[in-house]
């Protein structure tokens, strides 16, 4: 795998992650099983197996059984399934799943801003990937998925605001095969797209929990004492607790600066009403759910 490009003589002189102890990865019991089997990567797998509507699909098949031996119960495991289908794809669900069960924290304001512009030392931005695409054939080249993009976009301009240099960590995740590290292609886009080189570059980790660890571990080699963590709000819950683990052990502070929370400006109505976005939202919340249970 590819290691981290210098940028700047600050950086550590090597992209190199160093061992670090599994105190720092602080892993649930599941997550350290999943370890120990050396499974991993069977997380994506076991994730679509467990995330709608796998599940619902298997209790329609059940109560479609049920039927001719016990019709009343069979038929009701059948609505109840399709209800649940039909929840699964409104983005009211959605949004309350990352309101109650999530927690999402709020954006940072343009006073706290102004704190980080004031007194920018020691600080770091650190854009987490999400998703990248092998190769783009518009482009000849690998690209960042849609979310990773955002995240980048809004790290950079974070940096331009505060005058804190970025850092991007991104690997390749456990679902994608063969394809270069997220960080290498970030490195490309943010320099010869939006004139804004990358201070550093982690390309070493496939999940979370791992950016966290490599991350941290690169970052105060740097100096690096606090960062600013960038990724989207549905995220934020699970990235900001892995980094606090990673970051405890090593002095370095960490604060949420989530992002991709606008508002829709849509009818209410079209909340509880089926959608592919409303199926994605709340596939995206109870993915992370399922993460912060297993510590991923």
């Amino acid at each position: 795998m590819a290691g981290n490009t210098d940028h700047d003589a600050v950086r550590a002189p090597s992209g190199t992650i160093a061992a670090v102890p599994a105190s720092a990865t602080c892993p649930t019991a599941l997550n350290a099983l999943f370890t120990l089997l050396d499974i991993e990567s069977w997380k994506p797998l076991i994730a679509a197996l467990l995330l709608p509507p796998v599940p619902f699909l298997f209790t329609v098949l059940v109560g479609a059984r049920l039927i001719l031996p016990r019709r009343g119960l069979g038929w009701c495991v059948v609505l109840l399934s399709v209800a649940g289908l039909w929840l699964c794809a409104c983005t009211g669900t959605g949004r309350l799943l990352e309101q109650y069960a999530l927690h999402v924290p709020p954006a940072l304001t343009p006073d706290r801003l102004k704190e980080i512009q004031a007194d920018p030392a020691q600080r770091a931005i650190v854009v987490l990937g999400g998703g990248a695409e092998s190769y783009a054939p518009e482009y000849g080249v690998g690209n960042l998925a849609a979310p990773s993009l955002e995240r980048l976009r809004y790290g950079l301009w974070l940096s331009r605001s505060t005058g804190v240099p970025v850092a991007f960590s991104g690997g390749v995740g456990w679902a994608q095969g063969q394809s270069a590290p997220e960080a290498d292609i970030a490195t490309r886009i943010a320099a010869d797209e939006f004139a804004r080189p990358l201070q550093w570059h982690e390309s070493d980790s496939h999940d979370t929990r791992q950016n966290a660890v490599h991350s941290v571990t690169l970052l105060k080699r740097a100096g690096v004492t606090r960062l600013l963590l960038v990724t989207h709000g549905w995220h934020m819950p699970r990235a900001l607790r892995a980094f606090k683990a990673a970051a405890l052990p090593e002095g370095v502070q960490v604060e949420a600066a989530p992002m991709g929370l606008a508002a829709r400006t849509e009818s209410p109505a079209l909340d509880w009403l089926p959608t592919q976005r409303g199926f994605q939202r709340v596939r995206q919340a109870l993915h992370e759910l399922l993460g912060l249970l297993a510590g991923s």
